[in-house]
């Protein structure tokens, strides 16, 4: 598996929340939810999206915008309206005949769909720190079939839904951001970009497959088939660290996702991730997170998935 589907494979909506809007302009939202992520699309129209202190970004029919939930927004018509609603976690769909939000269709309305992922695992963390406030994907690199099935889903309860409308959602998401990091000129991550390269990609392919085995730039080097001092470089070059950084930072990040969502005992998370042994792991946890593995799963801690 690649680093990319590696850290996507741990995105899952469960309880996704949506909100389907029919607004007539002129209007505005404040969208303040809380939320770590938060998907929008329009069905019908196009909207702003206006991230505090940055430039506007619009959104038309089908795109998708990925927006981080620590960037205060608003999501308008035109920049220049100003908003007349708050949007919170509470909100699903709000009845206000002045602004038109969820009321009947009217003449040309603007149809605005969000859903939220409401919970991150500690692996998606690494993913969501790397994304800019606002990513707007455009309707022709998706899939529009998904986000027709969207649209049919949003629009009257049926059997089964919520389960359908959380795989809707990572669908979006997933096919979103892949697209993203298929973009030459885009600001992905170092270590997604260095997926191509034939010393550096393959190099995290062997970290990320086998994160267990106690590998020494050596090895490594020998296995991608070059020099130590030239893997260490172009590895550090692209990445942005050396090796062994990067491995320590990504078994720690999969200790932690193990102490959030399970009951192991730190000894045997240590020994999933790499680590002889329970001080192995605490001293590199506490060194990258400031805090040790049973700290850290107090603060934490979800019940385990049966």
């Amino acid at each position: 598996m690649d680093a990319v589907s590696e850290v996507l494979a741990d995105v899952r909506a469960r309880g996704a929340v949506f909100r389907r809007a029919i607004i007539q302009p002129p209007w505005a939202l404040r969208m303040a939810s809380g939320v770590p992520l938060t998907l929008a699309t329009m069905l019908h129209g196009s909207a702003w999206i206006l991230p505090e202190h940055q430039e506007p970004v619009r959104i038309q029919v089908g795109d998708i915008a990925i927006v981080r939930g620590d960037t205060p927004y608003v999501v308008a018509d035109s920049p220049t309206t100003a908003p007349t609603q708050v949007v919170t976690s509470a909100d699903f769909c709000t009845t206000n005949e002045d602004t038109g939000v969820c009321g009947e269709p009217a003449e040309e309305p603007s149809v605005l769909v969000s859903g939220a992922f409401e919970n991150w695992g500690e692996l998606s963390e690494r993913l969501l720190h790397t994304l800019p406030a606002v990513l707007v994907v455009p309707a022709d690199d998706l899939p529009a079939a998904s986000v027709r099935m969207l649209d049919e889903e949003v629009s009257r309860a049926r059997p089964g839904q919520q389960l359908v409308l959380d795989r809707l959602l990572d669908l979006l998401l997933v096919s979103a951001l892949r697209s993203w990091f298929e973009t030459a000129s885009a600001a992905v991550p170092a270590w997604c970009q260095a997926l191509d390269d034939p010393i550096a990609g393959a190099g995290l392919r062997l970290l990320h497959d086998n994160p267990t085995h106690p590998w020494t730039v050596a090895e490594l080097a020998t296995k991608v088939g070059v020099s130590r001092a030239a893997f260490a470089r172009r590895f550090t070059a692209l990445i942005g660290e050396p090796p062994m950084s990067y491995l320590t930072g990504w078994r720690v990040a999969l200790a932690a996702d193990l102490l959030r969502k399970t009951d192991h005992t730190v000894d045997s998370i240590a020994r999933k991730v790499g680590y002889a042994n329970a001080f192995a792991l605490s001293v590199a946890f506490k060194r990258l997170r400031g805090t040790r593995p049973s700290e850290y799963r107090n603060a934490n801690h979800d019940s385990p998935s049966l």
